[in-house]
């Protein structure tokens, strides 16, 4: 008989560590269907955290929740950073708490240029992260700072949809999918980036199909399984478990 290996020794087990962002005990739907079913996890300030599964596992539900988004909807848990209650907060407050969330389709605003694009969601006066320091961290961006946004390569709305982020001074940010569609050498820019900013203290969750280069960035990894945790360890218990990654990451 086939037994499914049991990875439940290492799920949650810093649930109760001292973090930045804690997730506990989240539950959260869309109408009917029960998505997040109850997970706990910590980030610690600074770290990368790769949020990993396979398709419909609940890792882009989970990162919508994080940032209070509409759905799915969240009807039981509590989400808080830096001693603040998320959980208790519209999208707009998170915002303003310290989130940044890039989804996959990265939202560039149509019409607008590089730089307006920044500027809409720079906060005024900017703390940490004034246009300059922007475009010194993506010079591609200086170069193209006139040109409209939607007209930009891929990897450049990436960077474009990074640094938008970088401009509302967050403590948090929320990546969905940012490799898909970029060839490997413009990931390697990104990855280059990602390591930039953790520098800065910044605090990343990364929700990334490419697992294995999710797991060479990040610091620990989350693995989902039908909406609930089945791994919460170091990225390079992944790295190093073949059973693991063919259990639920098919690689």
């Amino acid at each position: 008989m086939n037994v499914k290996p049991d990875f439940s020794k290492h799920a949650n087990k810093a649930a109760t560590a001292p973090a930045f962002l804690s997730v506990w005990d989240m539950h959260a739907y869309y109408g009917e269907s029960y998505i997040v079913q109850g997970i706990s996890f910590n980030v610690h300030e600074g770290e990368i955290l790769a949020l990993l599964g396979r398709n419909g596992a609940g890792k882009t539900s989970t990162l919508r929740a994080i940032a209070r988004l509409s759905d799915p909807e969240v009807k039981r848990g509590e989400i808080w950073l830096d001693h603040q209650p998320l959980h208790s907060m519209s999208s707009y407050q998170a915002s303003q708490s310290g989130l940044g969330l890039v989804p996959e389709d990265r939202r560039i605003i149509a019409g607008l240029t590089v730089e307006e694009n920044l500027k809409l969601a720079q906060i005024a006066p900017p703390i940490g992260w004034s246009l300059e320091r922007v475009y010194d961290l993506f010079p591609r961006l200086r170069e193209r700072r006139t040109q409209e946004g939607v007209t930009l390569s891929g990897g450049e709305q990436q960077m474009l949809a990074i640094a938008r982020a970088l401009c509302r001074d967050i403590k948090v940010l929320l990546l969905d999918e940012p490799y898909e569609g970029l060839a490997p050498v413009i990931v390697d820019e990104i990855e280059k980036t990602l390591r930039v900013i953790k520098e800065q203290g910044i605090t990343t969750i990364l929700v990334e199909q490419n697992a294995v280069r999710a797991l060479q960035l990040a610091d620990r990894a989350v693995i989902l399984d039908t909406g609930g945790i089945v791994f919460d360890g170091t990225a390079a218990e992944v790295l190093e478990n073949k059973e693991l990654r063919e259990e639920y990451l098919a690689i």
